[in-house]
């Protein structure tokens, strides 16, 4: 089986846009569609023809370039089946547990609420690939519109029993910002400290921060080391649940 051929690329003000490919096969795939002119300009680049979309969430700017997609190549148009009613054009839909091909590998689907009551994200375990949507940034998570802290510590516990070397794609380029915010709750994890300068330097140069992936996250993200003794004294949170530092962080976060 030949690889995958992936391309990001950023999108309206800070939305990534993703692009799987299959020379193979032939088959090609957005992750969501956050514009769809963008998006059919990078297929055109390679004259691919889209046949799969892949929707994490019902946001606007994660769904608002299905419909000019839906025209131009009628893909199949795979979302949450909790948001269905939220998202028009949906031709499948899938929920947490359930699998589905795409070009010969299999794409499962882990149910990751919490930036919106039904997201989801797409694993392909053969590929040890990740489309976390807005659920998990780079040294962050989605902000909390429509879930608890519960749903969303519930998420990212889900999500961090992946494989280390899971590579991870993101909604947004956020990384700098929660570089920022992670080393104010984290200030001596010396990994961190030579991540944020790397992440410094390639945003300096205009390049993106993403991929990340899930062992990464592990050492260096705080929402992701809840239990963590240096970040629980960094908050004078050393006897509190998981959950009430996941809280506590995301409150923090919310107005950093």
């Amino acid at each position: 089986m030949t690889s995958l051929m992936i391309e990001q690329f950023t999108c309206r003000q800070d939305n990534f846009g993703v692009i799987l490919h299959d020379p193979l096969s032939g088959e090609t795939a957005s992750i969501d569609a956050p514009d769809g002119a963008k998006v059919a300009g990078r297929l055109g680049d390679d004259e691919w023809k889209l046949t799969h979309l892949l929707i994490t969430h019902h946001h606007p700017d994660h769904v608002e370039g299905i419909p000019a997609l839906a025209r131009d190549y009628a893909p199949k148009v795979i979302g949450p089946e909790a948001e269905a009613s939220n998202i028009a054009g949906l031709t499948q839909t899938v929920s947490d547990g359930e699998s589905f091909d795409f070009a010969g590998r299999e794409v499962r689907v882990i149910s990751t609420p919490g930036h919106t009551a039904g997201h989801i994200c797409f694993y392909m375990p053969d590929e040890g690939l990740l489309f976390a949507g807005d659920t998990l940034f780079a040294l962050g998570c989605g902000r909390l519109f429509e879930g608890s802290p519960a749903d969303m510590h519930g998420s990212l516990a889900r999500l961090v029993e992946l494989p280390d070397e899971t590579r991870v794609y993101c909604g947004h380029e956020y990384t700098q910002s929660n570089a920022r915010f992670a080393l104010s709750v984290d200030p001596d994890n010396e990994m961190l400290a030579k991540r944020a300068e790397e992440i410094s330097d390639l945003r300096s140069k205009g390049l993106p921060t993403l991929p990340t992936t899930i062992g990464f996250e592990k050492r260096t993200n705080p929402f992701m080391r809840t239990g963590d003794p240096a970040i629980r004294k960094q908050l004078g949170m050393e006897t509190s649940s998981d959950l009430e530092v996941f809280t506590e962080l995301r409150r923090r976060k919310d107005s950093f």
